[in-house]
Formats: C-alpha cells, sequence, structure tokens
C-alpha cells in the first residue's frame, strides 16, 4: 500500500481527478485528497471524502495539533496534482505555499508528478513554458497534456490525460522508487578548475547539473550517495541540501577530485564520473598575480596532463562495482559522437560509458540533455533524451539492468 496525496486544482478537469482518485482507492492505496478552494468550486468536499475514504480539508488551520500542513508531504510516498492549472504550476515554481497544498508540496521529498490542464495559449505561453522546464529540472515528473477538446469547443494541446495513464505513470515512479536500497554509490560533478595564478584558473562551462541529478536520483530511489563536487553553483548544489541519503565533498582541482573519488570509492558498489575534469593543469602556478607588462608581448603558460582519473578508478575497482564514465564529445572531419565514444570506452574500460554532444549551446549549462550509453565493448544499450534528471533515472535503469546481466563471479 502506497500513501498518496493527489493534490486537486481549481480547473473543470477535476471532475476527471474523481476516476483517478478511485483507482488508486481499488488498487489499495491510502489516497489523501487536498483540494485548493477552486477546486471545491468544481468537485465539492463530500464527493472526495466518500471517494477517498479520507476525510479531506483545504486550510492549513485545520487539524494544526497534528501540523498537518506539514505531517501530509513527510508521510507521502507520491504526490500527484491532477488537475495542474497554469495558475498552480506557477505557485509550485516559485514555491510559494499560501495553503495546504502548497505547504504539503514543499514538505514532501515524495516522487511528484503533475498533470497540465489548461487552454492551449496559455499552455503554450512563455511563462508556463519555462515552470515546466523549471519543475522538470527539480525532478517534477509531467504526464501530458494531451491534444484533445477542451471546455467552450476549443480543440489543442491542453486537456488533462486520462487518469489511467496518470496513474500508470507515478505508479511507475512508486515502483523504482526504493529499487537503489542497499547500494553505495559515489557520483562526481561540476567542473574542476585548475590554478593560474592566486586569481585565475584554466575551467569549463559544466554547470554540475547532470551530475547533481544523478546523485540525488541515487538518493531519491534508495541508495546512500557521496556527491563529489567541483566547481557546482551554489543555487545549484541548494538542490542537494538536507538529503538524508546524500553527502556533498567539496573539491577544487583534479588531483583533488581524484583524491576524493579514490577515497570514497573503497566502499562503494557504483561510480559515476559525471564531472568535467581538466585534461591539463599549469605546470609552474604562480603565486602573485600575473599582470601585463605593456610590451605586448603576450604569456606563454606550460601544461602537464591530469592523470586520467576515470581510467585509474577502473583498474582499481573491488569485485562486483560498476564504474560509469561520460565523454563530453564535439564531432568533426566527419566523425560522429559514437565514434568517438566507442574509441573512448575501449580506451577507459569503464562498464557503461554515457557519451553526450557538447557545443556552444548544448550539453553544458542547460536543463536538458541527451545521451547515449554504451558498454564496455561499445554497444549501443540505450539512448535518452529529455530533463537532465529524466536523463539521470533512464542511466540508473542502464545501471540496474548492467548489475544484474552480469555474470557470476
Amino acid at each position: 500500500m502506497v500513501f498518496i496525496v493527489v493534490g486537486v486544482t481549481g480547473g473543470i478537469a477535476a471532475y476527471k481527478t474523481v476516476h483517478l482518485v478511485r483507482l488508486l482507492v481499488k488498487e489499495g492505496h491510502d489516497v489523501h485528497v487536498v483540494p485548493t478552494a477552486d477546486a471545491l468550486r468544481f468537485v465539492g468536499l463530500p464527493t472526495w471524502e466518500s471517494i477517498s475514504r479520507n476525510p479531506v480539508t483545504t486550510s492549513v488551520h485545520d487539524d494544526v495539533a497534528r501540523v498537518r500542513h506539514v505531517s501530509l508531504g513527510r508521510s507521502a510516498d507520491l504526490v500527484i496534482v491532477a488537475p495542474a492549472t497554469a495558475n498552480s504550476l506557477a505557485k509550485m515554481a516559485a514555491g510559494l505555499a499560501d495553503d495546504l497544498l502548497g505547504t504539503t508540496l514543499l514538505a514532501t521529498t515524495a516522487p511528484v508528478v503533475v498533470a497540465p490542464a489548461m487552454h492551449t495559449e496559455m499552455w503554450r505561453h512563455a511563462a508556463t513554458t519555462h515552470n515546466i522546464e523549471l519543475l522538470r529540472a527539480r525532478g517534477v515528473a509531467v504526464v501530458g497534456p494531451d491534444d484533445g477538446a477542451l471546455t467552450g469547443g476549443d480543440t489543442g494541446p491542453g486537456r488533462m490525460s486520462e487518469p489511467e495513464v496518470i496513474v500508470a505513470a507515478a505508479l511507475h515512479l512508486v515502483g523504482r522508487r526504493r529499487d537503489l536500497e542497499g547500494l553505495r554509490v559515489v557520483v562526481s560533478a561540476g567542473g574542476t578548475r585548475e590554478p593560474i595564478d592566486p586569481v585565475r584558473f584554466i575551467g569549463n562551462r559544466s554547470s554540475g547539473k547532470q551530475g547533481l541529478a544523478i546523485a540525488k536520483a541515487a538518493a531519491d530511489r534508495g541508495a546512500e550517495v557521496v556527491l563529489v563536487a567541483a566547481h557546482v553553483d551554489d543555487a545549484v548544489l541548494a538542490a542537494a541540501s538536507g538529503h538524508a541519503r546524500l553527502e556533498v565533498v567539496r573539491v577544487g582541482t583534479a588531483a583533488e577530485l581524484a583524491v576524493a573519488m579514490t577515497d570514497a570509492a573503497s566502499a562503494a558498489d557504483v561510480l559515476v564520473m559525471a564531472a568535467a575534469v581538466a585534461d591539463y593543469r599549469v605546470a609552474r602556478v604562480s603565486s602573485r598575480k600575473l599582470s601585463k607588462d605593456g610590451t605586448g608581448a603576450g604569456i606563454t603558460l606550460d601544461l602537464v596532463e591530469n592523470d586520467d582519473i576515470l581510467a585509474g578508478l577502473v583498474s582499481a575497482r573491488a569485485l562486483g562495482q560498476t564504474v560509469v564514465g561520460f565523454a563530453a564529445e564535439t564531432p568533426s572531419d566527419g566523425e560522429t559522437v559514437i565514434d568517438r565514444g566507442r574509441r573512448k570506452a575501449a580506451r577507459k574500460g569503464a562498464d557503461l560509458l554515457a557519451v553526450n554532444e557538447v557545443g556552444w549551446s548544448a550539453g553544458f549549462e542547460t536543463d536538458e540533455n541527451a545521451l547515449t550509453l554504451l558498454s564496455a565493448t561499445g554497444e549501443v544499450i540505450a539512448t535518452v533524451e529529455g530533463s537532465k534528471r529524466e536523463v539521470a533515472d533512464a542511466l540508473w535503469d542502464a545501471v540496474l539492468r548492467s548489475r544484474t546481466s552480469r555474470p557470476a563471479a
């Protein structure tokens, strides 16, 4: 039995949510409906209580002794918001909590599924598009909307998906939520910075978003996670704060990253090298800021190659340990990203290699990503495209398949 909170917001599609709740109850789940005040103008409170078989309230001032505005979110194994209006999506994106549904969403660490429903123009509006992208980046699953008949005789995208579709998608998330339980995972994220002098460094454009999404997905699915974070913006890293199963270790240079990963690897079942590691470092770091001398002569930096951290982890891996590498590639001279990835897979020896094409506007510093997952022999075992959280979950699905198909030692 799963403890499910169903949030209902003020749209005509609320009538379909009655059937959604009924389906969940028939499957034996403990369903608690949290309607907004506007939602009750479409379907009344007695209906929700009758269908869910649980008391229903909309106010944070009810049942204060049990701190209901927090306890619901903490107790939930799953939260579904259906219908999710444009207004409710905007409030979720902004983190507003002016009613019981808002506080429940902020208090939960459970998977959240939203089923948008609104007129086509509202769905296509730039503000709604931005809010959906933001929620997806935070790990919220979006089901629909469908293209079809809307109120007032209109047609187009914006129709809430059917209850059966929403239920199947939501319960699938819960089903895999604990599938990493018992595993110890180490993930690297962000870009290393190699100092030139006290104020300058050689770096890259990695935001750390994909590595963080991988770490958080693993923790959400039950693993104990160590996130070794090179340069990751504090705003990005904030998504990991407070997670009971996620520890963050901060590093700066490639050498520091190598030490932290090697130390953490000794107790890990899975290693994921998602960090963007500098290939080179400055041979001699200046203790003082390098300044122009006014002659226009320029400056030459002597660079030396950094150690290959992934190859080192592969060569030292323990029996049964899975190592996943990342390869950011820019194809050239007729080569494809997959061709370059296959050569790297053969050279590195990782169990899985996640290959993604990067460029001026792809891969780095975005909320979306596309990966091709290669086996150690270069076989394409999966391709995935979507939000970085969706990509992260697909990567963990591939890791689990790899571990279960591995021959017994």
